[in-house]
């Protein structure tokens, strides 16, 4: 089977880097089609659907960056590190349709709608699974850097199953869920790159606190679009999550003000949002809200923050690359 060249999720400028990433990921994408296939048809069926629906490929993409910041990019473990976080990602989505009780996934039909809810999170268990094969193959530290990212992502999963506790801060308690769900396991991406690309220990630290701001911080910016931009520009419906009543960045930073003249906001939002007038109306005062102005501040402190902490990574195209990925996440919530 031809594997068709990826395009790059990460902006990589470096005509040579990029060529060789590319190369990478057809290894990658072909060892993760050989790492769900089983003597089981159905579980074939099952583990591809969403990998064979498509998808950035961003996680292990960016071990193959990371790997790139030491003097071994090639070393066989970057490949089996790539799939090992790809597998981890693949498996929460389906765990996450589930839960959202979402019907399409990456254009396709999600599996819990294709075959129920037993089948989708079974799979899911399978692809954790077959990540934790992979990592045994990366040694005792691996399998401690993964058992701790799991944790941290599935504590996240369960977190935003629930509302915040008596005097706990609505604003902390979903960074934290962002901070699980998303920044652990890109942090890890980028971790398991610089260590088994060969990078010193000081890169590693620096690629991983990288990796953990930037990924919170992308999804973030996904909030602040939500309610900011227009359909033609974003490519999705705004104020889809708001719809929904999921909680996000700048719906959190406007609840909590104090301002009396925020009462009619505050009313909408405590309310029935599936109401067109009530939707629009509710997007028309949130788009005019400060706390528009406040959630891109935080996010484009945070990207600057990510690129701050790449100070120890050697000057060149795999540092260039890295910051030219934070400052796209600034302007996506400018």
């Amino acid at each position: 089977m031809t594997t068709a060249t990826p395009a790059l999720a990460l902006p990589v400028t470096d005509e040579a880097l990029a060529a060789r990433l590319r190369d990478r990921l057809v290894v990658v994408e072909e060892a993760l089609a050989g790492h769900v296939r089983t003597g089981a048809p159905f579980v074939n069926e099952t583990a591809s659907h969403l990998m064979e629906a498509g998808g950035k490929r961003f996680r292990p993409l960016l071990v193959l960056l990371a790997a790139e910041a030491g003097d071994q990019p090639e070393a066989a473990e970057v490949v089996t590190a790539a799939c090992v976080v790809e597998l981890t990602h693949l498996a929460s989505l389906y765990h996450d349709d589930v839960m959202d009780e979402a019907d399409l996934r990456r254009g396709a039909v999600t599996a819990h709608s294709r075959w129920g809810n037993h089948v989708a999170i079974l799979t899911g268990d399978f692809l954790f699974s077959k990540s934790s094969e992979l990592t045994a193959e990366l040694g005792p530290d691996a399998v401690r850097i993964q058992a701790q990212t799991f944790t941290r992502l599935v504590q996240g999963q369960i977190l935003e199953t629930v509302a915040p506790g008596p005097g706990e801060d609505p604003l902390a308690h979903y960074l934290e869920v962002v901070a699980g769900k998303t920044g652990s396991l890109i942090a890890t991406s980028a971790q398991y790159g610089a260590r088994f690309g060969g990078a010193s220990r000081e890169v590693e630290q620096a690629l991983t606190a990288y990796g953990e701001i930037v990924g919170a911080a992308f999804q973030l910016s996904d909030d602040i679009l939500d309610i900011a931009s227009d359909s033609g520009e974003s490519g999705k419906t705004p104020g889809t999550d708001l719809r929904e009543g999921v909680p996000t960045l700048p719906v959190l930073m406007a609840r909590a003000s104090t301002d009396p003249a925020d009462a009619r906001l505050h009313e909408l939002l405590d309310g029935d949002l599936t109401d067109d007038d009530r939707h629009a109306e509710a997007l028309d005062l949130l788009r005019k809200h400060p706390a528009l102005d406040e959630a891109r501040a935080y996010v484009v402190g945070q990207a600057q923050e990510a690129k701050q902490q790449l100070a120890p990574v050697p000057a060149g195209p795999v540092r260039d690359a890295l910051e030219a990925f934070a400052d796209i996440v600034a302007v996506r919530s400018a």
